[in-house]
């Protein structure tokens, strides 16, 4: 009996490499189409930062008024999305959740992928991206600009550790397993293996330092939200001057981390064929999931605007109505019954929760995280306690530009184009993890 089972788990090891290898063996590649589309995209952008950088930010639609534009909203997009990547995986690998196996790689891709961009959009709107290093040499720990660069790039450290540390055992198979590759990966999979062998010793120091760092980057992860939400609460403006704002961003970013994953998922599924890993009870347990954090977001959202609703004192009362009434009330509206109500009225149904209504839902909810964050900078700024006077009109509203657009385009076509040259080159879902799990399951005598 034990025999036989060691047998089938010997065929089923085998045929989990066969499957999570086939997208890296040679050959034509799915979707060249896609990269060419996004590349297009970025030389578009490109270009429209080099006019940024010759004439400088007026071309933007950034005045006095308006300091902060789409860059910072894409910016705060792209940390929330980045922190349930390194987060996630850490949780439910330090919870031993055995559905979310298949998972953690996809997160931590996509954190990376975020957080790189998050870098490089807040050097863009920065302007001057020569005096970039001032912020280091003459930075002032009084300052939550420097929490955001210290944590941010403490973040990435992690994250990128993280991904690497899981990965060994998998290069390691792709170094032994992969021969008809083309040299340069073969080289890439020799070197990143770092000689590995799989032996009980290795095993046990990998485990140590992975269970560290996920450890560590738990309140790493909380605390870059969190300092990103002090940017804007450390200053005096309507719609800002919160205590609720840390754990309402952090609350958002989860539920906008959680919808990436699953578009993740689902394309990643269809493309590589990978419909028996990342099957149908998974989109279920995901789908749970981010009905759980949407309800905790709608918490936060009714916490954050309830209390300035009911008072409507002075400018937090006209930031309110502008909101709820005025010229962004479409907006609002949109972001509230789109973006948290009608997921959470879907995904509570089992037929919500299948691969299809799941990636409408998850898109519906991503546009919605990234407006909202539009709604957060935007409207705060253009009610000032402190108003100007005999300003030009284009101090007083803020239209994005066509600049900014490409620019903010490209920075969502260089974070997919990372996270899809990733997904190319290593294997998107734990090998060994997976051949773990299975062994796990062998029938004790």
């Amino acid at each position: 009996m034990v025999e036989d089972n060691i047998i089938l788990n010997d065929q089923y090891n085998q045929k989990i490499e066969s499957d999570l290898l086939a997208h890296l063996k040679s050959g034509k590649k799915k979707g060249n189409w896609f990269i060419f589309i996004l590349i297009g995209i970025i030389l578009i952008g490109m270009y429209a930062y080099y006019r940024q950088l010759h004439y400088g930010l007026i071309v933007t639609a950034m005045r006095d008024y308006t300091s902060w534009g789409v860059y910072i909203a894409n910016f705060v997009f792209f940390v929330a999305i980045s922190l349930v990547g390194s987060l996630f995986s850490s949780i439910l690998k330090l919870s031993k959740v055995p559905w979310s196996t298949p998972l953690t790689r996809i997160s931590e891709i996509i954190a990376i992928g975020a957080i790189i961009c998050a870098i490089v959009i807040i050097i863009v709107d920065m302007g001057r991206p020569d005096r970039f290093i001032y912020v280091l040499i003459h930075g002032r720990i009084q300052s939550p600009i420097i929490w955001d660069v210290i944590i941010i790039t403490t973040y990435l450290t992690i994250s990128i550790l993280l991904l690497y540390l899981s990965l060994i055992p998998d290069l390691a198979i792709c170094r032994d397993k992969l021969t008809d590759v083309a040299a340069w990966k073969k080289w890439f999979y020799r070197v990143g293996a770092i000689n590995w062998q799989g032996t009980p010793r290795q095993f046990k120091i990998l485990h140590r330092i992975t269970y560290t760092l996920a450890v560590i980057v738990i309140p790493v992860a909380f605390a870059i939200h969190t300092v990103t939400s002090w940017l804007f609460s450390t200053t005096w403006r309507p719609g800002w001057d919160s205590t609720n704002l840390g754990p309402y961003f952090v609350s958002g970013a989860l539920m906008a981390g959680a919808a990436v994953i699953i578009v993740a998922m689902f394309f990643i599924r269809s493309t590589y064929n990978l419909k028996e890993y990342l099957n149908e009870k998974l989109f279920s347990y995901m789908g749970k999931l981010l009905v759980l954090l949407s309800l905790i977001y709608l918490y936060f959202n009714i916490n954050e605007y309830l209390g300035p609703a009911f008072k409507m004192v002075g400018v937090e009362g006209e930031h309110i109505i502008e909101l709820f009434f005025g010229s962004y009330a479409p907006m609002y509206w949109i972001v509230q019954v789109f973006g948290l109500i009608l997921p959470i009225v879907v995904l509570v149904f089992a037929w919500g929760r299948k691969p299809l209504p799941m990636l409408i839902v998850s898109i519906l909810v991503l546009l919605g995280a990234w407006v909202k964050r539009y709604l957060i900078v935007i409207p705060s700024l253009q009610h000032p306690y402190l108003p100007i006077q005999d300003v030009d009109d284009s101090y007083l509203h803020y239209i994005p530009t066509w600049e900014e657009w490409s620019i903010t385009l490209a920075s969502f076509a260089w974070c997919l184009l990372i996270i899809t040259f990733l997904i190319r080159l290593l294997p998107v879902i734990p090998i060994w993890e997976m051949k773990k799990g299975n062994e796990a399951k062998l029938i004790k005598p």
